[in-house]
């Protein structure tokens, strides 16, 4: 069985800036993660491969710097990473960051792609979606747990208040929640085996066949006019009534509000 995962390499948002003029994200001096959602796939697959020796394959778009991502999937357990690197995909919104993902991963075989649900510095839930479109196959959205029988895989999605189990004919391509795997700790044997041993494979431009009408910049029909950071609330008003004097209250500033 082979299990592609995409990973992206993300700031950690919980140190989060942004520049006041030009509205994006400050990442100099920011750390750098594996997105959340995507190391829970990238569990999953390592999981299927201790159960069935599947070989995994993560691949990550990004600049030369998450390399350092794709070496700690390496020393989780992952068979092979490729970094997909071009100063052409800068500047890529979802649907250039699907075409070009989706270009490479046509390079490869597979019978199972894992993506993240979101990224953490973007949370459109678009690229794993728009992957599977590309591809023309099945797509699962918000797994929680998936299991592999044969041909098929079985999936318990996240849906509002319920769960659906949905059965799927391989290959297919799941969006994998954070619940879906508890991420391992890199091995020490793994750390040196994908630091000293292991090579990243690259694929630039010139490597994937697609179109430069769907790459980068360019390719990217989404604009951006503004980002901000949220306006922090003034302090709220704290009233002490009794039950039917606090309904009474709270009618009466809804109805000032013109909300009733």
């Amino acid at each position: 069985m082979n299990i592609i995962v995409c990973i992206k390499q993300v700031p950690d948002t919980t140190e989060v800036r942004l520049n006041p003029e030009t509205g994006t994200l400050i990442r100099d001096g920011v750390p750098s993660i594996i997105n959340p959602d995507d190391k829970a796939g990238l569990e999953a697959a390592l999981t299927l491969k201790d159960q069935m020796g599947a070989h995994v394959t993560v691949l990550s778009m990004g600049p030369p710097q998450a390399d350092l991502a794709l070496r700690e999937a390496l020393a989780m357990g992952a068979d092979e990473a490729v970094l997909i690197t071009d100063r052409a995909f800068g500047g890529a919104d979802t649907w250039a960051t699907s075409s070009t993902l989706a270009a490479a991963i046509r390079k490869f075989d597979y019978d199972l792609i894992i993506t993240g649900r979101q990224a953490i510095d973007g949370d459109t839930a678009q690229v794993g979606p728009q992957i599977a479109e590309h591809l023309g196959l099945t797509n699962i959205s918000y797994a929680e747990e998936i299991g592999v029988d044969g041909e098929y895989i079985t999936v318990k999605r996240q849906y509002e208040d319920r769960y659906h189990i949905i059965r799927a004919k391989l290959p297919c391509l799941i969006t994998a929640l954070a619940e879906l795997g508890e991420p391992r700790y890199m091995s020490p044997g793994g750390i040196f085996d994908a630091f000293r041993e292991k090579e990243v494979k690259t694929l630039s431009r010139a490597d994937l066949d697609i179109d430069d009408g769907n790459i980068g910049l360019k390719g990217s029909p989404t604009r951006v006019f503004k980002s901000f950071t949220k306006a922090v609330k003034g302090k709220g008003t704290v009233v002490s009534l009794e039950p039917q004097e606090s309904a009474d209250w709270l009618v009466e500033k809804l109805q000032e509000k013109f909300i009733l």
